[in-house]
């Protein structure tokens, strides 16, 4: 009899665990849905992407600017004189630069549309960026040198029309 009355008991206590399980699988459910769109709701406000491997490592992100908005400018066979290397050799890097401008930025109006004037100083900058580097610098930092003249290029005009700088072409020598 006390084997049946403990198998009762066992019996009692395990419904009783069954059931306060799921109470709990329950609130902690819709608690954690409640929570999920509160974060959201957040994210979106701050605009915030809730993707990972998104972060250029401390980088600008590239603003969403659609193809009909974009306006591309091409600078053509630049050639600069790099930094001697280890080598002491004199090395060139002759590249032919593009850049893309937001024709919706207020900058656009004031400049974009005479980038022409311009051209001499951006090549300057672009000079500037390159001849810093060695040949085995160039050719492994090419997504820094990318970054550095697109930063020098934006605070030259005090605006961000310009919003990525590519390199149609490039040969070292």
């Amino acid at each position: 009899m006390k084997k049946n009355l403990i198998s009762i008991l066992i019996l009692a206590l395990l419904i009783v665990n069954v059931v306060l399980t799921a109470i709990t699988m329950f609130s902690v459910t819709g608690t954690n849905k409640k929570t999920a769109a509160v974060v959201n709701d957040i994210a979106t406000i701050l605009k915030l992407e809730l993707t990972s491997g998104q972060s250029e490592e401390g980088g600008s992100a590239v603003p969403d600017v659609s193809m009909k908005d974009t306006v591309p400018y091409s600078i053509e066979d630049v050639t600069i004189m790099l930094n001697q290397g280890e080598d002491k050799k004199d090395h060139v890097v002759q590249v032919s630069v593009s850049l893309a401008m937001n024709s919706k930025d207020k900058g656009y109006k004031t400049y974009g549309e005479t980038m022409d004037e311009n051209v001499s100083l951006i090549k300057a900058e672009i000079n500037d960026v390159f001849s810093a580097y060695t040949l085995e610098e160039a050719r492994g930092n090419e997504d820094a040198i990318r970054e550095e003249i697109l930063k020098r290029i934006q605070t030259m005009f005090d605006s961000e029309f310009v919003y990525k700088v590519t390199f149609s072409s490039i040969v070292y020598q």
